[in-house]
C-alpha cells in the first residue's frame, strides 16, 4: 500500500481547533473546570412541544421506513410558510426548497453538485470553515475576499470595490460567492441596501449566490436580519440556507433547508437522491410541527442569547476587554487584547485556556485575516460567563508583567518564546 495521502485529505489544512481542543481534553481530565465558549453548540432543551411530536411521531411504525431526499411535503410546505411570514416571500416548495441534514450538509453537498474541478469560488475571509472547504473537497480554487484584520466590510462600497477586483483578475470567472450574514464568526449583520448591489453584479456576470441565513432568528436589535431572496432578482442565482438548529435549540437533530434558485435546487436534490434518504421522518415530523407551531420559544431563545451577550460584553469589559457588541448570532468576534497580539489566536487561545480556565475558538480557525481575533460563543449560562469574565479578569491581573514587557519588542519576542514553551 502506498503511504501517499489521499487526494482530497491532502488539500485538507490541519484543524486548528484541534490543538485547543485537545488541551481542553487533557485539563478536564486532570480535573480543571474548563468553562467552554469555543463551539457554537445550545446547551438549551429542544422545547417541549417539538420533542413531544418526535415521540408520536416515532411510535407510528410507518415512520421506520426510507424517508425522501428532498423531506417530506409536509415540512417543505411549511419551510415555506415560514419564508412567507417571515420575508413576505413566496417559495414554490415543490421546485425552490429541499430539506437537508443541517444546513453544513447542504452546503457540501450543493458544492459537488455545481463545481467542476478548477472552478473559482469567492469566499470572505474569515469565515465558517464550510464556506471555502466545502467547495476545497469539491476541487474548486477558493479567492479570498479579505475583509479586514478588524474583521468589518459591511460597507458596500468597500465589499464592491474587493468583489469586483477579485473578479477582474480571476481566471476562470468565479462559479459562485458565499455570503453569510448575520456572520460566523464575526457577528456582522447587514440589511437589504447591502445584498442589492450584490445580486445585480452577480447577475450580470452570471455568478451564483449561496446564503448562509443559520442565525436569522438570533437577533437582538429588533431589526430582524433580511433574506437575499427578498430582493426579486435573486432568485435568478441565489440560494438561500437556513437552519433549525440554533432557533429551535435543535442542533443534534440535524434539519435545515436549501430555499431559492431553481436550477441549483434541483441540482442539489439530484445528488442528495444519490447519498441519502433524507432525516429520520419523526424527525421532520417534529420539525414540521416546530415551524407550524407556537412561536414563543424562538423568542425565549432570543431573549436568553440577549441576556448572556449583555452579561458577557459587561464582564470583559469590567476585566479591561473591550469588545464589540454583536447585534445577532451567539458569538462575540472579540479582538484579541493589544498586550496579547503578539502572540497570535492560536496562542493566546491556549493561554486563556491554561491560566483562566476559559475555552474560546482561535480566529484563525476562520482564515488567515480572522487571527486577531477570538470567537467566544454564548453557550453557558449566565453564571457561567459570569466566573469566566473573572477568570479573564484575574488572568489579565495577574500578567501586569506581560503587558509592560508586550511594549517592548525585544521582551515581547521573549515573552512569546516563554509562552510557547509553557502551552
Amino acid at each position: 500500500m502506498s503511504n501517499t495521502e489521499f487526494h482530497r485529505i491532502k488539500r485538507l489544512p490541519p484543524y486548528v481547533f484541534a490543538e485547543v481542543n485537545a488541551m481542553k481534553a487533557r485539563a478536564r481530565a486532570n480535573g480543571a473546570d474548563i468553562i467552554d465558549l469555543g463551539m457554537g453548540n445550545p446547551d438549551q432543551a429542544t422545547p417541549q412541544h417539538i420533542v413531544d411530536k418526535l415521540i408520536e411521531a416515532v411510535r407510528d411504525p410507518k415512520t421506520h421506513r426510507y424517508s425522501n431526499s428532498r423531506g417530506i411535503p409536509g415540512l417543505r410546505k411549511a419551510h415555506a410558510a415560514y419564508y412567507k411570514r417571515r420575508f413576505n416571500v413566496d417559495i414554490d416548495p415543490e421546485t425552490e426548497t429541499i430539506v437537508t441534514i443541517g444546513s453544513k450538509e447542504g452546503l457540501a453537498n450543493l458544492a459537488q453538485a455545481i463545481t467542476s474541478p478548477g472552478d473559482i469560488i469567492l469566499v470572505p475571509n474569515p469565515s465558517y470553515p464550510i464556506h471555502p472547504f466545502g467547495f476545497i473537497l469539491a476541487g474548486a480554487s477558493v479567492c479570498h475576499l479579505p475583509v479586514g484584520q478588524n474583521g468589518a466590510l459591511t460597507d458596500i462600497d468597500s465589499f464592491m470595490n474587493t468583489l469586483e477586483r477579485a473578479v477582474r483578475h480571476s481566471v476562470p470567472k468565479p462559479l459562485a460567492l458565499v455570503l453569510n450574514y448575520p456572520s460566523n464568526p464575526t457577528a456582522e449583520v447587514v440589511g437589504l441596501d447591502f445584498y442589492r448591489p450584490i445580486v445585480e453584479f452577480c447577475r450580470k456576470h452570471g455568478i451564483y449566490i449561496l446564503s448562509d441565513l443559520a442565525y436569522a432568528e438570533i437577533f437582538f436589535d429588533g431589526n430582524p436580519p433580511p433574506s437575499i431572496l427578498e430582493i426579486p432578482e435573486a432568485r435568478e442565482i441565489a440560494v438561500e440556507f437556513t437552519s433549525m438548529s440554533k432557533t429551535y435549540s435543535m442542533a443534534g437533530w440535524r434539519i435545515g433547508f436549501a430555499t431559492g434558485n431553481k436550477k441549483l435546487i434541483t441540482a442539489l436534490a439530484r445528488i442528495k437522491s444519490y447519498l441519502d434518504y433524507g432525516a429520520f421522518t419523526p424527525i421532520q415530523v417534529a420539525a414540521t410541527a416546530a415551524l407550524n407551531g407556537p412561536q414563543d420559544c424562538v423568542q425565549q431563545v432570543r431573549d436568553m442569547y440577549k441576556q448572556r451577550r449583555d452579561v458577557m460584553i459587561e464582564g470583559l469589559a469590567a476585566a479591561g476587554w473591550e469588545v464589540p457588541v454583536p447585534a445577532a448570532s451567539m458569538f462575540a468576534w472579540a479582538p484579541i487584547p493589544p498586550q496579547f497580539a503578539h502572540l497570535g489566536s492560536l496562542e493566546f487561545s491556549k493561554l486563556l485556556l491554561q491560566e483562566a480556565e476559559v475555552a474560546v475558538a482561535p480566529g484563525i480557525g476562520f482564515g488567515e485575516y480572522g487571527d486577531g481575533h477570538v470567537r467566544l460563543a454564548m453557550v453557558e449560562n449566565v453564571h457561567r460567563i459570569r466566573q469566566a469574565t473573572r477568570n479573564i479578569k484575574e488572568f489579565f491581573r495577574s500578567n501586569a508583567g506581560a503587558i509592560a514587557a508586550s511594549k517592548d519588542p525585544a521582551a515581547r519576542a521573549a515573552l512569546l518564546e516563554a509562552e510557547k514553551a509553557k502551552v
